[in-house]
């Protein structure tokens, strides 16, 4: 379809079709033309009981009708204090206090912006943030700058601030890892570190150990390092369990939600905090407040539908749908294992991933010029799946229907042969 829309992560001047979407259900899409389309990446990873969920779409219009906006710094409303209380109730109780945004991005924003003013109004002068080898974390200045150096953020680099980056721990190499890690926290000028918790998930879907991310968590505890979680792909059981967090026992200083905290229906984000990054910006000085907002901040629509997903994690059997896509997911990898031309099968609860097979000497990254042909090829299947260069991965709704899935399984084994790779 022509338009006047300028896409994301789109290069207008390859001319590949943008099909129109008219509505959705469950985990499929239909397009102008009656094509049924899978859904197969949860569109970008927000949708998680399914398009269109009834819950959902009876909160929004419903909210929608009492009070669509209002400002949020000091005023509030009846969605927000609710959801604040249903997030405090399922996450742990050391993260007390809930700061509203508006996308993944900006609550990883927020917890940096939290963790340089937590320092400051100690009278420590720690201002270093660290990161690990492969990561991202968002699209905003910041956010770019917690992440990986890359074709992502290749032109903006003037703009981005320095970090120190701990090597990825590859299997049998994670001692590498730690050891970097606990050499920057002897520095002393550690604000904190920033991590994707089990899996990397822009920068190629690469998981590693909990026993791991327990080991980090304790290295900063035990130096005093602020220890942030982004859980805004990771959270709302991506992983098997509620947060990735849960599967290393851990608990972090400063938690970023987004994507499901809605069920995917609209933009929000949450930033929980410990009370001693909320004890540290309260004072009767004004100039020691947490400086930062959006106009859309708290948004009471965004939150009557995160109250109906929590509604939704409370009321039904959500860890059990997710534990059974699992195992499903489970079965269809290890017959994708079997496929000569997919290497590195991996997964992650409700996420799997591999690679496609590429000539030696060409690019695997996401520049891979196999990746539009990977992306035509299951566009043209009524698939929506999209690769990041040569990586196939499959992340769907909830509610996908076993058949469905099935269809997604088949179709990357197809696109093997199809495309003689």
């Amino acid at each position: 379809m022509t338009s006047s829309l300028w896409h994301p992560f789109t290069q207008h001047g390859l001319c590949e079709p943008t099909p129109l979407v008219t509505h959705g259900s469950g985990a499929i899409l239909w397009t102008e033309d009656g094509q049924r389309i899978i859904d197969g990446i949860s569109s970008w990873w927000v949708t998680t009981h399914g398009h269109c969920h009834p819950r959902i779409m009876a909160a929004i219009a419903a909210q929608a009708q009492q009070l669509d906006q209002v400002i949020f710094a000091g005023w509030t409303h009846e969605p927000a204090e609710t959801l604040a209380q249903g997030l405090t109730a399922i996450m742990p109780p050391s993260l007390p206090y809930v700061f509203l945004s508006d996308s993944g991005s900006t609550s990883v924003e927020v917890a940096i912006k939290m963790a340089l003013g937590y320092w400051l109004h100690r009278g420590q002068t720690r201002h270093r943030i660290m990161v690990m080898e492969h990561s991202y974390h968002g699209d905003t200045i910041g956010a770019m700058s917690v992440g990986a150096r890359s074709v992502y953020n290749r032109a903006y680099t003037p703009l981005l601030f320095d970090v120190g980056t701990l090597p990825f721990p590859i299997a049998g190499q994670e001692q590498a890892t730690l050891d970097a890690l606990e050499a920057a926290c002897r520095s002393h000028e550690l604000a904190a570190l920033i991590i994707e918790p089990l899996i990397l998930g822009a920068g190629g879907m690469l998981i590693y150990p909990a026993w791991v991310l327990a080991e980090m968590r304790a290295i900063c505890a035990r130096f005093g390092v602020l220890f942030i979680a982004d859980e805004v792909m990771t959270g709302w059981g991506r992983t098997g369990t509620l947060t990735a967090c849960e599967q290393a026992e851990i608990v972090p200083d400063l938690m970023c939600l987004s994507k499901g905290l809605t069920g995917g229906a609209l933009p929000l984000a949450a930033t929980m905090a410990s009370a001693a990054i909320y004890d540290a910006h309260y004072s009767t000085d004004r100039a020691q407040q947490f400086f930062h907002s959006s106009s859309y901040t708290a948004n009471p629509i965004a939150c009557a539908a995160a109250n109906a997903n929590l509604a939704i994690w409370r009321d039904e059997p959500v860890l059990e749908r997710i534990a059974t896509l699992a195992a499903h997911q489970q079965t269809g990898l290890d017959s994708l294992a079997t496929v000569p031309g997919i290497e590195n099968p991996r997964q992650l609860g409700t996420i799997i991933a591999m690679e496609m097979a590429t000539p030696q000497g060409q690019d695997q990254g996401y520049l891979s010029h196999l990746a539009p042909r990977l992306l035509a090829h299951f566009r043209e299947q009524g698939l929506l799946l999209r690769p990041m260069g040569n990586t196939v991965y499959v992340m769907p709704p909830y509610s996908i229907e076993a058949a469905d899935l099935d269809r997604l399984h088949h179709a990357i084994a197809e696109a093997v042969i199809s495309l003689a790779i």
